[in-house]
């Protein structure tokens, strides 16, 4: 719980102030965002969570893609759904669209929003900020519907791109807290064999993104 609080408080400090400006300085480098919530394609009456749902731009983008779906979001960082808050009922969304705090690694969906599980789930670039990523992607499985999906945008290891860029990227990133994961597709990998799932993986922009899809099928 402590290393919990601990992270919590590390988002908080961060995004106090960044979340003002999130949004218009993140559009330029969260590449991929708009296509995951295109491909979500849930069916009328599904439940969608955004696990990591930040100021609620994705969120917002996803209700509006998507009318016949009701919207759910946590995030660990009660700065940054201040923001979600203010903006999901500025959309006129309030009705659909529910974000609660909660821990990626461990969360009870139920006692947040009366809820058992999840036909779809979505994580945009938060597995590169949160220390137990491997835990994160397990919890969301364990949230999903039977034939449910878990859908991932996140940074790749820019491995279609000059050195350079990666080492300037890399260090820009990391005095924000963010490591790109580069075992992400092996762990997916693993995750979706332990759980029942079946892994698609595609790189996008050269691998300066990756996009991964994991299906649950019931064993």
């Amino acid at each position: 719980m402590h290393e919990r609080e601990g992270h919590a408080a590390l988002m908080d400090g961060v995004y106090r102030g960044q979340r003002h400006i999130y949004d218009f300085t993140r559009k330029y480098y969260l590449l991929g965002r708009d296509r995951l919530i295109d491909e979500l394609t849930p069916p009328i009456g599904a439940r969608v969570l955004e696990i990591g749902c930040g100021t609620g731009r994705n969120l917002i983008a996803a209700a509006r893609c998507w009318p016949g779906a009701r919207f759910y979001g946590i995030d660990i960082s009660d700065e940054m759904l201040k923001s979600a808050r203010r903006s999901i009922a500025r959309a006129g969304l309030a009705n659909r669209v529910h974000v609660a705090q909660g821990d990626a690694t461990g969360f009870d969906a139920k006692a947040l929003f009366r809820i058992d599980g999840f036909d779809r789930i979505f994580q945009s670039y938060t597995l590169s900020m949160i220390p137990d990523w491997q835990g994160a992607m397990r919890e969301a499985m364990r949230h999903l519907a039977a034939y449910g999906s878990l859908h991932i945008v996140d940074f790749g290891q820019q491995e279609g791109l000059p050195d350079w860029w990666r080492a300037v990227l890399l260090g820009w990133l990391a005095r924000f807290h963010v490591e790109p994961r580069a075992m992400l597709i092996e762990a997916a990998r693993e995750v979706a064999s332990d759980t029942g799932g079946r892994l698609s993986v595609t790189r996008l922009y050269g691998g300066y993104a990756w996009s991964l899809r994991l299906d649950r099928r019931p064993r």
